[in-house]
């Protein structure tokens, strides 16, 4: 990541439309600012738009990919290259490998393991919300996190998870998860009050919750598991804030309310082209290159074997600078 002083655009910037939002400021460590950018200043980098991948091609071996069929603007087209770097996302990389199956690949590409999509995880995640007995006026609340109950402990055997401040919550928001306001609040009011909190939990890997395409559309099968200790981690939170006395001191004894967030919040997917040193139980080695294929590699958090509880983002960017260093002192000088 290049963190080197940058000239910010000249755009509105406030912190209560920074999360979630795009920032026409560029402040933010996004990958526009830390990577693509910079990558376009170089000559031989090319960033292609309205254009999706929909197959991989091999040679008749079958153990080397050489074209990459796209179609642009409506438009298909056959790209050739010498080395493939598959890096779409968990969900998506697992659906360009599957539907890139043939008579040789029946189940599809890389997939002689069949985990291609299988052990999908994207954490068990909740949004809770307190009420404060005083007004809150952080505009943007991501200050701190908590892991005194990632490890097991003595109330608990199995780990528990990470707790974290999130963006400020405004009346809308509030509204959508929490139809009837709180007594005696309005929904404005209530946001103001508002303090903001993300759970994360482990869900562990579970070959039956898998990415298919059927028909050329994604189907996501999950069942969650962790479910328990989820729920305790929110328990030992709520006692938390009912013990500091800053949340209990209201005539109804305070109020809570929570949002687990459901597979249509595909954030810290992963898991779905896991990364083993045996072919017959892992899709990729140990630098994400597909043990079928002599040059493929598939960089995104598909290699992830189990899911831990914090935003996987970091170790993703940790591997492909790692899986770059290697291909660039390995692979391209010989």
């Amino acid at each position: 990541m290049n963190l080197k002083p940058h000239k910010t655009a000249n755009a509105p910037y406030t912190l209560d439309r920074f999360d979630g939002f795009p920032d026409a400021a560029e402040r933010k460590g996004d990958a526009h600012l830390c990577s693509l950018s910079k990558a376009l200043e170089h000559p031989n980098v090319q960033l292609m738009t309205n254009t999706k991948v929909l197959r991989l091609n091999t040679n008749e071996a079958g153990d080397t990919v050489t074209e990459v069929v796209i179609e642009q603007n409506g438009e298909t087209k056959t790209l050739t290259a010498e080395l493939v770097v598959l890096s779409a996302g968990a969900i998506n990389s697992a659906a360009v490998l599957l539907e890139s199956k043939s008579e040789k690949f029946p189940n599809g590409l890389a997939n002689s393991s069949d985990q291609v999509g299988r052990n999908y995880m994207f954490h068990q995640n909740s949004a809770l919300v307190a009420i404060y007995t005083e007004p809150n006026p952080t505009k943007f609340g991501k200050t701190f996190g908590v892991n005194d109950f990632y490890h097991a402990n003595k109330g608990y055997e199995y780990p528990l998870g990470h707790i974290q401040m999130l963006g400020k919550s405004d009346e809308h928001q509030i509204k959508a998860d929490s139809p009837v306001p709180a007594p005696g609040f309005t929904f404005e009011l209530m946001a103001k009050h508002a303090v903001d909190f993300w759970l994360t939990s482990e869900d562990l890997p579970d070959p039956e919750n898998r990415v298919t395409v059927e028909n050329g559309q994604i189907k996501i099968s999950y069942t969650p598991n962790n479910q328990e200790g989820h729920g305790y981690l929110k328990e030992e939170l709520i006692k938390a804030l009912k013990a500091s006395g800053k949340f209990d001191s209201f005539l109804f004894k305070g109020i809570y309310f929570s949002k687990g967030m459901d597979i249509a919040s595909p954030a810290h997917q992963n898991g779905t082209t896991k990364m083993g040193t045996d072919p017959a139980t892992s899709v990729v080695d140990t630098y994400c290159k597909a043990h079928d294929l002599n040059n493929l590699y598939i960089v995104d958090g598909g290699f992830f074997v189990s899911s831990g509880a914090v935003n996987p983002a970091l170790t993703i960017i940790a591997m492909a600078l790692r899986v770059g260093e290697y291909i660039k002192n390995n692979v391209l000088k010989s």
